[in-house]
């Protein structure tokens, strides 16, 4: 009997496979959460949950019952699960591209290029090697020079986004192994999909001239697509001045621009995976358009497409076709022969670098992470009728493969933790062309202005990297329900009438931006919304996984327009209290009075900045004198190191008699202290008071009182005072200054400069040396 419905089975079979896709992206999601819950005591991250949720479904999993099979593998289904796997590239290459720390990659370019092209190069004659072996085992009847390229893809392959998502669950995304990986990872891809275009040509028979004419029109189009983002997003930011992110409208635009060029390319032949990075990478820093676009898709990537990304990879092998031991020793075999390309190649470069062997090796764990691009390689070449035998072999090595080096690497991190965990360098032990890691926290506009003068001036040349973080730290009201997670707040319920933050948020977004277009100084912005008795653990934790180099703290007072401080909420002095005691590195508290230095660089202005330097011994002292000595390398900015001397102890018993030649220094060594003092006076005169770059002056007073009286001399002569914290204990200089102690936090002096009795036109930064618990102390 007929059936009624003529149409009826077409509908069901084009219906099904989109049913059966979001029922697959559900159970992924369920069970990679499942998964995640079972291994996160066990310090796995999610990467490794996610392939193994895939993997758990798929054919070797629940598929294996016939009933489960018939319904996520409809003979229709493939096409549809591939053009998923594209969209989610596209936005998770691009998405990379957007957060990559391209400075960082220009900066070390060389020892990058060095470490993926020695293992790139390992592998690939490994895979030479290899490749007739595989061919007879598979009786393969395809072309073996296209094989062997295949082969060579999956050995050579590194699976960025897996590299750069395990990185950052494993907190060492922003650590120098983190970094290096990374960016290995990015141009590992590269040539895998160097070698994919080969693997693509042998499908369409274009001659020569013809694939050189659209590789020309590929970059033409790249190229074109940057420029127009870069139009675009100046065009946006401006109309959207006194919004605080762009519109949902403004942003899909953005977005189709992206998927229209990635599916052209996909169209010609070519793999969108270079582009789309290369999009993200070149789109313009800074503004409400970026801003806007890491909001949007860092959650919905992170939180649902990489998941589906990695499942999927582990949802497509298939070790029910590995039935005899060839084929567990062709599996086998490459795993091993992936892991010795890595591991040979990676650490020859290093050595070559002189890199530590212990980070060598994570690198080369890292980059033999696969599941990207060779399994892309893998799927054309099935669409061009290749082994399906071959093609299982080397999706089943390449699943197990990142599940058992994920497993490894993430119990080297944890093992290694002490060497590969941050450690805080003190700014005394820095170089000032060091990188320079700052996290500045502000509480609204007021103080924004200072802090990103702050930053501008600890940039003295453009060849000194800085690392600028601004946090903007708010309080969560008792009556908000504090279940509720602000990222999850700020990512699903964007609006401009938001309340967290209100109109402050939009100031402070457009200070940073015109900051960032003067100075061209990218300042990665964060928002914090926590009840004030626990904001201190978030600012902390925070400045550990940005490896910060010191905390910029504002003062809980404020200036008001008669030049007077006025306290602000008590909760914002315990917070800085707390922060203080429980900080991973070194913390500045800045008394803000308005202009300081770093402003008129800012501003365009060509004056020139005084900033004094008060040193009265002690770690705290030596720890400001490290930082002030990147402030005094700056072409605005004048410094001058002011050291306090008791009287009776004279040159030839305290200290440094810098009158003498550099050979004849004289040094004290009445103890440890004097001996440190000394030690970094000496090296700092030498280096910066000789050459004339920085001044140095010394003040010989009796006691506290001559000591308030010298500052108060020196009172308008700076637009800026910085000073350590503690001091020494039982200094003549400083005794009797504590008599008028009233917020303990700034140290003795700083409180002196910040009291309503000092009559002061400058600013104050008040730093405190990073002071390591006792069992960091206790650590060889």
């Amino acid at each position: 009997m007929s059936d009624p419905r003529p149409g009826a089975c077409q509908v069901i079979f084009a219906v099904n496979p989109i049913i059966s896709m979001s029922m697959q992206v559900s159970c992924i999601l369920v069970i990679s959460h499942f998964f995640h819950l079972l291994l996160k005591p066990l310090g796995q991250p999610g990467p490794v949950a996610q392939i193994l949720a895939g993997f758990v479904i798929g054919p070797s999993g629940l598929s294996m019952i016939p009933k489960v099979n018939e319904f996520f593998f409809p003979s229709v289904a493939g096409d549809y699960y591939e053009i998923m796997a594209m969209q989610a590239r596209i936005v998770i290459m691009f998405l990379i591209g957007l957060e990559m720390d391209f400075p960082y990659l220009i900066r070390n370019l060389r020892p990058v290029s060095i470490i993926a092209g020695s293992s790139c190069l390992m592998c690939t004659f490994f895979a030479i090697a290899m490749t007739s072996f595989i061919y007879d085992v598979t009786d393969s009847h395809d072309h073996a020079v296209i094989m062997g390229t295949i082969i060579t893809v999956v050995l050579a392959n590194t699976s960025s986004p897996i590299v750069v998502r395990l990185a950052a669950d494993l907190k060492i995304s922003t650590s120098d192994v983190g970094r290096m990986a990374i960016s290995s990872s990015l141009l590992g891809d590269f040539y895998a999909v160097i070698l994919l275009v080969i693997v693509t040509a042998s499908r369409k028979h274009y001659s020569g001239m013809r694939w050189v004419l659209l590789g020309i029109l590929y970059f033409i189009i790249v190229i074109a697509v940057i420029i127009l983002n870069a139009h675009l997003a100046k065009w946006l930011n401006r109309r959207n001045r006194n919004q605080k992110y762009l519109r949902n409208t403004e942003v899909l635009c953005l977005l189709a621009i992206v998927f229209v060029t990635a599916t052209g390319l996909e169209t010609m032949g070519f793999s969108s995976i270079v582009a789309c990075f290369l999009i993200g990478l070149m789109f313009p820093r800074g503004g409400k358009a970026t801003r806007t676009l890491l909001i949007k898709l860092t959650y919905a990537v992170h939180n649902f497409i990489l998941p589906v990304y990695f499942g999927y990879s582990g949802f497509r092998a298939d070790l029910t076709s590995i039935d005899s031991l060839a084929k567990f020793f062709v599996v086998f075999v490459v795993i091993l022969l992936s892991f010795g390309g890595k591991i040979t190649g990676t650490l020859a470069a290093c050595s070559h670098l002189k890199i530590p062997l212990n980070e060598g090796v994570l690198i080369a764990f890292l980059m033999n992470l696969k599941g990207h691009v060779d399994i892309l390689t893998i799927g054309i070449a099935a669409q061009d009728r290749a082994n399906p035998l071959f093609c299982n072999l080397m999706i089943s090595a390449i699943v197990l493969n990142s599940l058992i080096w994920g497993l490894i690497i993430t119990f080297m991190v944890r093992r290694e933790s002490d060497i590969l965990g941050y450690r805080h360098i003190a700014f005394e032990s820095q170089s000032p062309d060091s990188e320079l890691r700052l996290l500045t926290c502000v509480h609204g506009p007021r103080s924004v202005g200072t802090m990103v003068g702050l930053i501008a001036a600890s940039k003295s040349s453009e060849s000194i990297p800085v690392a600028a973080h601004l946090m903007h730290l708010i309080e969560l009201p008792e009556k908000t329900n504090t279940n509720l997670m602000y990222h999850q707040k700020e990512i699903d319920e964007i609006s401009d009438d938001d309340e967290y933050g209100g109109n402050d948020v939009v100031e402070i977004n457009e200070a940073v931006d015109i900051f960032t277009a003067e100075t061209g100084i990218m300042i990665h912005q964060v928002k914090v919304v926590s009840p004030l008795v626990s904001m201190y653990s978030d600012v902390c934790e925070w400045a550990e996984d940005t490896r910060a180099s010191i905390i910029i703290l504002p003062f809980h007072k404020y200036q008001r327009i008669d030049g007077k401080l006025e306290s602000g909420k008590e909760g914002l002095r315990t917070t800085n209290q707390k922060i203080l005691r429980h900080a991973p590195c070194s913390v500045a508290i800045l008394v803000d009075r308005g202009l300081t230095a770093g402003a008129s660089h800012v501003s365009g202005s060509e004056s020139l900045q005084h900033v004094a330097t008060l040193f009265f011994g002690g770690p705290d002292d030596r720890e400001a004198l490290g930082f002030s000595k990147r402030l005094g390398m700056h072409h605005h900015i004048n410094l001058t190191i002011i050291r306090f001397l008791p009287t009776p102890a004279r040159r030839e018993l305290v200290g440094v008699n810098f009158d003498t030649k550099e050979k004849d220094i004289l040094m004290a060594i009445p103890d440890s202290e004097n001996d440190a003092d000394a030690g970094v006076l000496t090296d700092f005169y030498n280096r910066y008071v000789t050459s004339g770059r920085i001044g140095y002056v010394e003040k010989y007073v009796e006691n506290g009182a001559e000591t308030a009286s010298a500052l108060r001399d020196m009172a308008d002569m700076y637009a800026m005072f910085i000073v350590g914290k503690g001091g020494r204990a039982q200094s003549p200089p400083t005794i009797g200054l504590s008599d008028w102690e009233e917020c303990p936090e700034l140290g003795t002096v700083g409180d002196f400069l910040a009291s309503p009795e000092f009559d002061l036109s400058g600013s104050v930064l008040v730093v405190q040396q990073f002071r390591p618990s006792k069992s960091e102390k206790n650590d060889p």
